[in-house]
């Protein structure tokens, strides 16, 4: 609930959370002063792709074959989410381990940026979603791309255990592929201690649902069965409407052979709604493709009103981009709420988002794991080091 308080940071926690007046803090104590603002959980994107490139059918450079480059557009795209209030993002497919290298120079706080839960590489059949350009290098052909084709179950947990290795926090997978090639990945994540969110449509959302999946992104067409089976087996749901209603605005899907079905504003809406009627838990998330990134928080906050129209009132919204999206990540007990004894992820609005969603877009200050990334509304470069010693 909105109420008056100080928020008492040290290292990287939140140490205290203080009455108005009580002054129970460290006389050293940098004092922000967030007199007329809401301090509120930094915001969450469960669906980024940090390496994403900026326009289809570009040159070999700027795809997967150079890591460098794809670690550099990481780096400039994320600036935008986290001048935007967002101190976490769901990276759901990158290229190589540009995304785990990055997530390492922020939490060094060599760079400024969110903290990366990172995928690694999208797995998929052959053939499937994320492969229909032949633009779009895949590995195993491709080693460093962001898309791994499997086939066979064997191939499926061995692209799993690949992702493992590099580091990730999560498994992607996304259709096609048969009962015996997800249930194999799935397995195989779980036994490694890793969530499983999978892209799929129709047939096969039955099929994740079934064999464990923790997750499933996106408005795709599924059945009431399939619906009533992500209730049953608690499920959860990142629906990602705003990609579909840009997209839309462009005419709508051209060459992706896993997106044969309408995909309307309505149909997507509808989806959601009748996921919300489910009771099942929904997290926000944009998955802005080519330069959209440039337009944040804009579509952040298109979303977080998609929620509003599906029936969610603002403060509803705000807890599923913070405290759920949390949950969603496995990371409740650390992140997602200001707390006692929870990572100091903390982001002052200069407005009330609680009664005007708009307001998010006035973000001035952003503190990660306790460190100010984001200053009047600036990413900010941590201070040079100063020798010791004098020279004479």
């Amino acid at each position: 609930p909105i109420r008056m308080s100080t928020v008492v940071l040290e290292g990287k926690t939140i140490s205290k959370i203080l009455a108005p007046g009580d002054t129970n803090y460290p006389d050293d104590a940098e004092i922000i002063d967030a007199k007329g603002k809401t301090v509120m959980p930094g915001l969450i994107d469960l669906h980024v792709h940090t390496t994403y490139i900026k326009q289809f059918g570009a040159p070999a450079a700027l795809t997967s074959k150079s890591q460098a480059d794809a670690a550099l557009r990481g780096a400039e795209r994320l600036r935008y989410f986290l001048e935007s209030g967002i101190t976490s993002v769901r990276d759901v497919a990158s290229h190589g381990l540009a995304p785990f290298i990055l997530n390492n120079y922020f939490r060094e706080d060599i760079l400024p940026g969110p903290r990366i839960f990172a995928a690694g590489q999208l797995i998929t059949g052959r053939g499937g979603h994320g492969t229909e350009w032949y633009a779009l290098n895949t590995a195993p052909d491709y080693p460093d791309a962001a898309v791994r084709e499997a086939s066979g179950a064997d191939e499926w947990i061995d692209a799993v255990r690949i992702q493992f290795k590099n580091g990730a926090d999560l498994i992607k997978l996304s259709s096609h592929y048969t009962p015996e090639e997800v249930s194999a990945a799935i397995d195989e994540a779980h036994r490694l201690g890793l969530r499983v969110t999978v892209d799929a449509e129709t047939q096969y959302i039955a099929m994740a649902v079934e064999a464990g999946a923790d997750c499933i992104e996106h408005p795709l067409p599924r059945s009431e069965k399939t619906i009533r089976l992500m209730q049953k087996y608690d499920v959860a749901s990142v629906p990602t409407l705003v990609p579909y209603q840009l997209i839309n605005k462009e005419g709508g899907y051209m060459g992706s052979t896993s997106r044969r079905f309408t995909l309307t504003d309505e149909t997507i809406m509808e989806m959601m709604k009748r996921m919300k009627k489910a009771g099942i838990k929904m997290g926000v998330a944009t998955d802005l493709t080519t330069s959209l990134y440039k337009y944040m928080p804009e579509p952040y906050i298109i979303e977080l009103n998609n929620f509003k129209k599906a029936g969610y009132s603002n403060i509803e919204a705000l807890v599923a981009a913070t405290k759920t999206n949390a949950e969603i990540l496995g990371m409740g007990d650390r992140i997602g709420t200001i707390e006692v004894g929870k990572l100091a992820d903390v982001i002052i609005v200069n407005g009330k988002p609680d009664e005007s969603i708009e307001d998010i877009a006035k973000v001035e200050t952003v503190i990660v794991n306790g460190k100010i990334k984001v200053r009047n509304g600036n990413t900010i470069m941590a201070p040079r080091e100063k020798l010791s010693m004098s020279i004479k």
